[in-house]
């Protein structure tokens, strides 16, 4: 979906800290100072999560810092909600996923497409819980043994 290396924020915990289960592509309503920000490469979506308001998905808690070029009367308040641009059926099914079963909306990657528009990839996530966590840490802890043993081996 988002291509690989330009990205300009990625939110790297939320594999850790969910189950992620289904990605969608989506847009965000950003102001001009917003942009040029993110053109900056400013961004940060690590501690932000998104929201149901009423028949919208609104992104909470993303920081996107001032624009320092754009002066006190047209930039833009760091933290506001934003909202996300998705079709009809994707935002009844993330709704009735939120209500029904219980999922949260993740932002995962923020990034450029190729017509150079800002896109936000969330995934449907259910939430670990604290041995799911560590059974995460070693797997990946045995991964990187196992691959340090290896390339020990070739040597």
């Amino acid at each position: 979906m988002a291509p690989v290396g330009k990205y300009i924020a990625e939110n790297r915990r939320a594999r850790f800290d969910y189950f992620l289960e289904e990605a969608f592509e989506c847009g965000i309503m950003l102001t001009g100072s917003e942009v040029k920000s993110l053109r900056a490469g400013k961004a940060n979506i690590a501690e932000s999560y998104a929201a149901v308001e009423g028949k919208e998905i609104v992104l909470i808690n993303a920081d996107i810092p001032p624009y320092t070029q754009a002066g006190p009367y047209f930039n833009h308040e760091p933290r506001r909600h934003r909202k996300l641009l998705l079709k009809r059926k994707q935002i009844d099914k993330l709704i009735g996923a939120v209500q029904r079963e219980g999922r949260t909306i993740i932002p995962t990657k923020l990034y450029w497409n190729d017509k150079g528009l800002a896109k936000l990839e969330i995934a449907l996530a259910k939430g670990k819980k604290e041995h799911d966590k560590r059974e995460t840490t070693a797997a990946r802890d045995w991964q990187r043994d196992k691959a340090r043993l290896m390339k020990g081996d070739r040597s």
